[in-house]
């Protein structure tokens, strides 16, 4: 089994762009393990983390309802947006500038056979990194992702999740509020759920901005313990 995990750090970058690299790195996962199965062959899968940020975006998963999407194509054109419909699990979600958005496209056969375990240590990951900074995050029931003051009028989203996975390998991953503009996230419901407000980490601890290299540190310390993976970094595609 292989527990290193290579980093990768795209910085602002475009979302079509980035979703057809994620193909490019899962497919070259699934073709290894297929020929391992085919061949009798025992070639190590690779594991990849990205994290990057992305111009304002909002996408659908394949279960997803598009009435979650409140505006119209032209409103998208005026308010700098695009939208596409994808192939992971989960409803509607925004990305953008001042959002941390992770992308782990990792064989399980590495870690663990266990998609809901997949899942929850990926909030946990982010439970924990929101600890370091002194909030109480915590997990919503029936709902994938990470809230605060959960089953109060106060309930608020801070961390969106949608996975995709084929052959134990992942894809897709977790969108989390840094710095974000939440005005945004106005233009549709989130998730598909009603009634929920979201936030971001800045606004919770009544900060301007927030460096994003700090809070990546800390999510990819608490991945690692997590996973008890190995991480090894690499800047540039």
């Amino acid at each position: 089994m292989n527990k290193q995990v290579e980093i990768q750090e795209l910085g602002l970058k475009d979302y079509k762009e980035t979703w057809d690299y994620q193909e490019i790195l899962f497919k070259k996962i699934i073709d290894i393990k297929i020929k391992n199965r085919r061949e009798g062959s025992k070639l190590e899968t690779p594991n990849y983390f990205l994290l990057v940020e992305h111009p304002h975006v909002y996408t659908l998963g394949k279960s997803g309802d598009l009435q979650n999407l409140l505006i119209s194509e032209e409103r998208l054109k005026e308010i700098d947006a695009t939208f596409y419909k994808i192939n992971r699990g989960g409803d509607i979600t925004y990305h953008g500038p001042g959002q941390i958005v992770g992308y782990p496209i990792i064989d399980l056969d590495n870690f663990f056979t266990d998609i809901h375990k997949y899942l929850r240590f990926l909030e946990e990951m982010i439970i924990l990194t929101l600890a370091d900074y002194g909030l109480k995050a915590e997990r919503s029931p029936g709902e994938t992702g990470v809230w605060f003051d959960v089953g109060t009028p106060f309930a608020r989203k801070i961390c969106a999740m949608g996975v995709r996975a084929s052959r134990w390998v992942t894809m897709h991953g977790f969108a989390l509020n840094v710095n974000a503009d939440l005005g945004y996230f106005d233009h549709m419901i989130p998730c598909g759920i009603r009634g929920k407000a979201v936030t971001s980490l800045n606004v919770e601890l009544n900060r301007k901005s927030i460096p994003f290299e700090e809070v990546n540190e800390k999510l990819l310390n608490h991945f690692s313990n997590l996973f008890e993976a190995e991480m090894i970094q690499r800047s540039e595609v």
